[in-house]
């Protein structure tokens, strides 16, 4: 039972003036309320894909069938797919297979590359004069030349090509008649060696993807005539697939995934007539739906993210061109053939990336409401659970159905005879069955509780029915504690602490009676109030009640207990604690969690596992973004002080900016953690095990090159100065949850504790693969390791055992997780600083698991 969520919806007035329901009716001209002839104080802007376009050329039918969707800024799509190759392998290693466990073969989401590409590709620079930025017209230009070209890949800027050319222009002409001039210019080869060649591959094989009539949707491609409809919830879902061609341990191999992609059918217009409809202040409640949202346009294809409304801009306004001022309604007209209905309705703004400055475009992009369709998904609806089960029966495909979509999209590209022709001429020949490997189960883990008794986890990796016949590993009585609830709802409250009393008996632990706070009303400075006379009677934890799920109570609350009033604290709801009587057969059950959580907050363990080794820290990192500032972020550390002879934590969380390096604060914050250990043991840490979360392929550079070399530095430092000439003993795992690989036993679900260390690894990494988890539904995801740094003094075979271990502390499930624990505290230690509190927590409480 975890304590309230975070994430629950804003609630959200619902005024439904008469005079609001009849503007509405008559269009939302009458309600913005600004004439089209207006002045503006600022100029405007061109919408997004008329920046730094030198002409507005209307789609021409043969460049619309063979163009390749591109960005209209002219950048390298291909790139995205194919980052710097970081070596994070440790000099000197010579295997990170693993021994362990029992030898098993597992079906894999890859398809091997029959033949090596054995070619030299010539790249050449395309550049236009005059000068033509839109990439889709670029392409349509060169287009017009392949009989001269023959097969090519062009991404808009160079062009790939097994041919060597003598001319150095083409000349073809515009819509107007003008001529436009085309400039080739050799830039360089690539060879079959080069890592440049997993680029030209990605983008052959995305070429060869279009002719299955998918639609490209921001990166991936998706199949809009297979999409699945939800017309209730206004939502459609686009099957589709995540591809990436790279090199493995011995083969060039293809990873492919079935993916989905949630498409809403209500364009941004929509929620501005419902926000016109039900609220009074419209523009605020537009604003609040709409700020943070990623929108996506038809017309090109393309995603934003939206950062403003400008409620003084609308479609008769007027742009700058080089053939003059132009309204964004002649625009779309002319460019697109696109009408926009309502004239007085205002323009969304999005702010220019650093990628889209990078390209040169640093003005603000415009988008009609009319033309941008919402896409992802709100709170709302991620707690609309009739939704959720609709979506998953789509979405959460079994090891079978996966792996039958796997070999359809095989069978699909194999049999399109444009997709084998664009591969057959670069000699590239794809693998029709999936790639089976090797892998190993490790052996089961032992619980212990209290006792000293132990549960040998099954396949379900779950031990939640032993609490029933077992203590708890340690136990700390709750002697002195406060329920905080509203007045009318005690009586509820009072049956669940009884169920509370009578669940921790069963597992030897005692709780008396608390005091009650019996509070009038709901609001938060009564909760805060409330809070604060509690604590002055120095409580061990305190509870509080909550009518229903607030972000804004939760926030307070826990800004008052974690910051203000430091003291463990527990919030539940009367939906969690008294539902109705037809779901309150599991009360007992949510009673037992609660009890096993208040206990890991005051410092007991409810379980333990088996840990040969003494003197070991393990470490878990991660950052979370502020959802209510995109520029904030903050990096959580959580340490153990030895969890053989100890079962306590350190924990501590800084506010970092935008850009800014984490080497600094993850070092000083691991200097805390070692003083702890220091002060709790008398000694250093033998050993450090640390997991990094957090880390995308992008910025794997920077946690090599940097993060691990500053704090190994600092860590030396200490451990010298401490008399251990040899310096600091420590693992450096990167981990990694959001991957695309998967794997399969005889087409289902592997166990817990199946690694595969071998064949879809990366030859420049000492990285392993491991499935930690059991899954009612869907296939299972295993989770990637990278280890980056080793002088622990361990074998691979250890390092993925003890990883596995890991996954078996986290007091919040009594199951494994899908990292190790300490990550997974320290994703939710940062989740709730970042989310609720928005400022450093109080030191008094670095020492226990507050935060769960």
């Amino acid at each position: 039972m975890n304590d309230l969520p975070t994430n629950s919806g804003h609630s959200r007035g619902r005024g439904r003036g008469t005079k609001q329901k009849d503007d509405a009716n008559r269009g939302l001209g009458l309600q913005l309320g600004q004439s089209s002839n207006e002045a503006r104080p600022d100029k405007p802007v061109p919408p997004a894909d008329a920046l730094k376009t030198s002409e507005i050329i209307p789609k021409s039918k043969d460049t619309e069938a063979q163009a390749i969707e591109g960005d209209p800024r002219g950048s390298v799509r291909g790139r995205r797919l194919i980052t710097e190759v970081v070596h994070s392998r440790p000099q000197g290693l010579t295997t990170k297979a693993g021994i362990s466990g029992t030898k098993i073969n597992v079906q894999t989401n890859y398809f091997k590359l029959l033949k090596r590409p054995c070619w030299t590709i010539f790249q050449y620079r395309v550049d236009f004069e005059p000068e033509v930025d839109n990439t889709r017209y670029r392409r349509g230009y060169l287009y017009e030349h392949k009989n001269i070209l023959g097969g090519y890949i062009f991404d808009g800027t160079i062009l790939f090509c097994t041919t060597q050319f003598n001319f150095k222009e083409l000349v073809t002409k515009n819509h107007a008649g003008e001529n436009i001039t085309i400039k080739i210019k050799h830039v360089g080869l690539v060879e079959a060696a080069d890592n440049q060649q997993f680029q030209v591959l990605n983008l052959l094989l995305r070429k060869a993807m279009e002719s299955l009539s998918l639609q490209l949707v921001s990166r991936n491609y998706y199949d809009a005539k297979a999409k699945i409809k939800l017309n209730n919830y206004r939502v459609e879902l686009w099957p589709g697939y995540q591809t990436s061609i790279r090199q493995h341990e011995s083969d060039i191999l293809l990873c492919a995934e079935v993916v989905h992609k949630v498409m809403r059918t209500d364009t941004l217009y929509d929620i501005l007539s419902e926000a016109i409809r039900d609220t009074d202040n419209f523009k605020d409640a537009f604003r609040r739906q709409v700020m943070g949202m990623i929108c996506l346009t038809d017309y090109n294809n393309k995603t934003y993210r939206i950062d403003d409304v400008d409620f003084g801009l609308n479609p008769l306004c007027k742009f700058n061109t080089k053939d003059g001022d132009i309204s964004y309604v002649e625009y779309y007209k002319k460019r697109y053939n696109i009408t926009i209905r309502d004239h007085k309705q205002p323009l969304v703004v999005s702010r220019p990336t650093e990628k889209n400055i990078r390209g040169g475009t640093d003005q603000l992009i415009m988008l009609v409401p009319e033309l941008a369709r919402a896409t992802g998904m709100t709170d709302a609806m991620r707690a609309n659970f009739q939704l959720m089960k609709a979506m998953s029966e789509f979405t959460r495909l079994n090891p079978d159905r996966r792996i039958e979509r796997l070999r359809a999209f095989n069978k699909r590209l194999q049999s399109s005879k444009e997709s084998m022709d664009v591969l057959k001429s670069w000699n590239i020949e794809l693998d029709t069955a999936l790639v089976d490997i090797p892998a190993r189960v490790l052996f089961p883990e032992k619980i212990v509780f209290g006792n000293q008794k132990r549960f040998v986890c099954d396949n379900r990796a779950d031990w939640t029915m032993e609490f029933r016949n077992n203590s708890m590993y340690s136990h700390v009585d709750i002697k002195r504690w406060y329920v905080i609830t509203p007045q009318r709802n005690l009586r509820e409250t009072e049956e669940f602490v009884k169920l509370c009393i009578r669940a921790a008996s069963g597992m030897k632990m005692t709780i008396s009676e608390p005091r009650y706070d019996k509070i009038a009303d709901d609001r938060n400075g009564t909760y805060s109030q409330s809070i604060d006379n509690a604590v002055a009677k120095d409580p061990q934890i305190i509870m509080l009640v909550l009518k229903a799920p607030n972000e804004e109570k939760y926030s307070c609350i826990k800004k008052r207990t974690c910051v203000d009033r430091p003291v463990p604290s527990q919030v539940v709801t009367l939906k969690t604690i008294a539902p109705r009587k037809e779901k309150s057969a599991g009360l007992m059950s949510i009673a037992t969690k609660v009890v096993i959580q208040m206990n890991a907050k005051l410092m007991g363990a409810p379980w333990m596992i088996e840990l040969p080794l003494r003197g070991l820290m393990t470490v878990g990192f991660d950052v979370c973004h502020s959802s209510k500032n995109k520029n904030k972020s903050y990096g959580a550390l959580v340490a153990t002080m030895d969890m053989k002879s100890s079962n306590r934590y350190f924990s501590s969380v800084n506010e970092h900016m935008k850009g800014q390096e984490l080497s600094d604060q993850m070092s000083m914050n691991m200097t805390y953690a070692l003083k702890a250990f220091r002060e709790h043991h008398g000694i250093l840490p033998e050993r450090i095990l640390f997991f990094r979360d957090g880390v995308g392929d992008g910025q794997l550079h920077q946690v090599v090159n940097t993060e691990v070399k500053f704090l190994k530095t600092k860590l030396d430092e200490i451990y010298k100065s401490a008399g251990k000439e040899d310096g600091c003993r420590m693992a450096f795992i990167v981990v990694a949850k959001r991957i695309n690989t998967r794997y399969f036993t005889n087409n289902r679900n592997p166990v817990p504790g199946t690694v595969v260390d071998d064949v879809i690894t990366l030859p420049e990494r000492y990285d392993f693969f491991l499935v930690s988890q059991a899954v009612r539904q869907g296939t299972v995801s295993p989770t990637n390791y990278n280890v980056i740094h080793d002088n622990i003094g361990l074998s691979a075979d250890k390092l993925q055992m003890l990883s596995y271990k890991m996954t078996h502390m986290y007091y919040n499930f009594s199951g494994t997780c899908r990292v190790p624990a300490v990550c997974q505290y320290a994703h939710k230690l940062a989740f709730l600083i970042a989310e609720s509190i928005n400022r450093s927590p109080s030191s008094g409480l670095e020492n226990q698991l507050y935060f769960l």
